[in-house]
């Protein structure tokens, strides 16, 4: 599929009645665009109009059914709608429609073995995301939670360490950075990360920060 640059919809400060009745007009004057129904769907997620969206994504889905992007934010819906069943079966369309850019489907399918609670299926997605995209910084957030969970500290470590590289700002990030080197050993490295991580407004577990000044002390 053939795709425009789609806008971000978070930065997004036009009137959203108006910008809707615009696509609306442009995919009533062109029925089978694909990208056009495909922007529509995503303007109406913006507006909460989540049962249009899903029309508009199925519409985008119809009329080209190798365009993976309508199947991941079909996915992202589903997801927080909390059908995991569907938002499992969107994103496998996905990559079975693009496998060379599956990146953000595999991603979105760490999720939802997380929340599953099957951290094995979690793992091998979120390295078929890296294996496809690895600069997806979120991902290696998620990584790096999945190898603490599962203890292996040294993996951990250097996903975090990537995490940070990537995304320096990012409060997550940081706290995972301070969780794995904590785990690795390091305490004064993690306190420094620590810190980091309140500067950028991260809500730092209490129980994490009194073993890591238990371990300071």
């Amino acid at each position: 599929m053939s795709e425009e640059n789609i806008e971000n919809l978070e930065n997004l400060t036009e009137d959203l009645p108006t910008v809707i009745a615009e696509m609306e007009k442009k995919c009533k004057h062109a029925p089978d665009n694909v990208v056009a129904f495909h922007h529509l769907g995503l303007v109406y997620m913006k507006a909460g109009r989540i049962d249009d969206a899903i029309q508009a994504l199925e519409r985008s889905i119809e009329i080209d059914d190798q365009a993976n992007q309508p199947m991941i934010n079909l996915g992202a819906i589903y997801f927080g709608q909390g059908n995991l069943d569907k938002a499992q079966e969107m994103n496998e369309l996905a990559i079975a429609a693009q496998p060379d850019h599956s990146a953000q489907a595999y991603a979105n399918l760490g999720l939802i073995w997380q929340q599953r609670n099957d951290m094995d299926k979690a793992l091998e997605s979120y390295e078929k995301a890296i294996q496809y995209d690895p600069k997806l910084a979120t991902v290696w957030m998620n990584l790096t939670s999945v190898l603490t969970m599962k203890g292996d500290d040294e993996r951990a470590l250097k996903s975090a360490q990537k995490a940070t590289e990537l995304e320096p700002d990012s409060p997550l990030a940081q706290n995972n950075l301070a969780v794995a080197l904590f785990f690795s050993g390091d305490y004064a490295t993690s306190k420094n990360h620590i810190e980091k991580a309140k500067e950028l407004g991260y809500s730092v577990d209490p129980k994490f920060a009194a073993a890591l000044d238990e371990k300071l002390a």
